[in-house]
């Protein structure tokens, strides 16, 4: 039997979760930060990401408890983030997430083109 169909209550839990820690900008600080700490502009090179867009996503995983943040009150001053416990162990699925993404990039394009070939009409107006 489906989980949604055992309790609604699990799929609010599975929902809210993974709206968390699955989205585009988490999964890459995740992957990001999997071997040890990184400073907010190495990260922000590294992700190619906005400042804002970064400190948002940063905020929430700390808030979550996946990251940590290290002030280190300097001259100018230092903020690391590193995976909390908890953030280490979404290091395996998010690995394989990545993994999987890096395999099957080139199948995937190659779908998409071959959809928007033979829908055109659906192509234009996903695009705009």
């Amino acid at each position: 039997m489906p989980v949604c169909e055992q309790s609604m209550g699990q799929c609010q839990t599975i929902n809210a979760v993974l709206s968390r820690v699955g989205d585009r900008w988490s999964v890459l600080v995740i992957f990001t930060l999997r071997n040890g700490r990184k400073r907010f502009n190495e990260l922000k090179r590294e992700l190619s990401i906005s400042q804002r867009m970064l400190a948002l996503t940063l905020r929430d995983l700390e808030r979550d408890g996946l990251v940590s943040r290290h002030y280190h009150p300097t001259i100018p001053p230092k903020v690391e983030y590193e995976l909390t416990p908890l953030g280490h162990s979404l290091r395996g699925p998010v690995g394989v997430l990545a993994e999987w993404a890096l395999a099957n990039h080139a199948a995937i394009d190659a779908a998409r083109t071959a959809f928007d070939t033979q829908n055109p009409e659906r192509a234009a107006s996903d695009a705009a």
